[in-house]
């Protein structure tokens, strides 16, 4: 399928074009700022399908409207009609387009023109009134609250917040990219006044924005990830991300030595405990303590090590080994006490969950002997 993206230079096909070259059977044609409309009825001469994301939003003078989102969607139904390709269209219009503003009523004749271009050939068009699409590669200080807070959070920049409570309606760019690729794969049918949308959106407020980013922020010195693996925050959390630059793209951790070896804690969630990972010399023993709530997780990635268990109350004792050479995980039992002994040659280097963050008030550690 040979796919003509206009507006090629911006965030949304950027995003699109690098996901259809990771795909078998597709082909990108593509219209940008320097191209002529002239050109077009050559471009879609030859196309099986139209991805239309040109537009303007911020012309230096209202006319421009005009000419950048109506006159330009109506010369390619125009080249399209003329080349008797009646090929499906997906057109970004934007919430605005029932307002009563230039940029608005500029979109709305868009969508006119574009049903027109169907009544005529009976071709699909997949109108989308996107509320603000947010993700990587969209430039900050221009049109999105999510990119300008993003970029100068993660540079250090102040931002600014008119009212916290302003509500965000958001979809996130690779929903969009999907979206867009589900219906030119699958092809389905609207009614003549049915608009398409993106299923997964949104909604948070200019303040909660900030507070999440702020939070994402502080996390490399807390430790404290957010819960980043789904929904908004995982999509905000890779947005964020992309804004670092290279220089940022790292970040130390404290580390804790004594002659046994190193302790580094790498990792702390807010709900599923830390991650970290500690040496040993050979020959030294770490632990020799027992938890009443606490639970762990060892895996010895280097050396080999003999792990002894004891039941505080029977004293049943049991002992096991393993080596980074054969992966085992070795759990940790509540009302046994543990130690961990570097029974070889060489430094040994173990991998640590435990289910809670260590809390020096609290610890639910008490020394027992193994």
């Amino acid at each position: 399928m040979k796919v003509l993206i206009t507006g090629s230079d911006g965030f949304i096909a950027k995003n699109l074009i690098v996901r259809f070259g990771e795909l078998e059977g597709f082909e990108v044609a593509t219209f940008s700022r320097q191209t002529s409309v002239s050109q077009l009825p050559e471009l879609v001469s030859a196309i099986d399908a139209v991805v239309h994301l040109a537009g303007v939003n911020r012309p230096p003078s209202p006319e421009e409207f005009v000419l950048g989102n109506t006159g330009l969607t109506q010369g390619l139904c125009q080249a399209l009609l003329e080349c008797g390709r009646h090929v499906p269209v997906i057109f970004t219009s934007s919430t605005q387009a029932v307002l009563d503003n230039p940029y608005g009523k500029s979109k709305l004749d868009a969508e006119h023109a574009l049903r027109d271009y169907a009544a005529q050939t009976g071709a699909s068009v997949y109108i989308y009134r996107l509320p603000n699409v947010f993700g990587k590669w969209c430039k900050p200080n221009y049109n999105s609250v999510v990119a300008t807070f993003c970029h100068n959070t993660a540079i250090g920049l102040p931002i600014q917040i008119n009212d916290n409570n302003t509500v965000l309606s958001l979809v996130y760019v690779d929903d969009v990219v999907d979206e867009f690729i589900r219906v030119l794969t699958d092809k389905p049918k609207l009614d003549a006044t049915e608009f398409a949308i993106v299923s997964i959106q949104y909604q948070t407020t200019v303040g909660e924005l900030a507070q999440q980013l702020e939070a994402f922020r502080d996390s490399r010195h807390s430790l404290i990830s957010e819960k980043v693996g789904a929904g908004l925050v995982r999509a905000l959390y890779s947005t964020y991300m992309s804004y670092l630059s290279p220089d940022a793209f790292a970040y130390e951790v404290p580390k804790f030595s004594d002659p046994r070896g190193v302790f580094v804690e790498m990792l702390k969630t807010q709900d599923s405990g830390q991650f970290s990972f500690f040496t040993a010399h050979p020959g030294i023993t770490r632990g020799g303590h027992y938890h009443h709530s606490k639970t762990e997780k060892f895996l010895v990635i280097k050396g080999n090590a003999r792990f002894g268990f004891r039941n505080i109350l029977s004293n049943e004792t049991y002992e096991l080994f393993t080596s980074g050479e054969q992966p085992m995980i070795v759990e940790t039992i509540p009302g046994w006490s543990h130690d961990i002994t570097n029974v070889g040659e060489e430094e040994m280097m173990v991998m640590l969950w435990a289910n809670e963050i260590f809390d020096r008030q609290h610890p639910d550690t008490i020394a027992h002997k193994v």
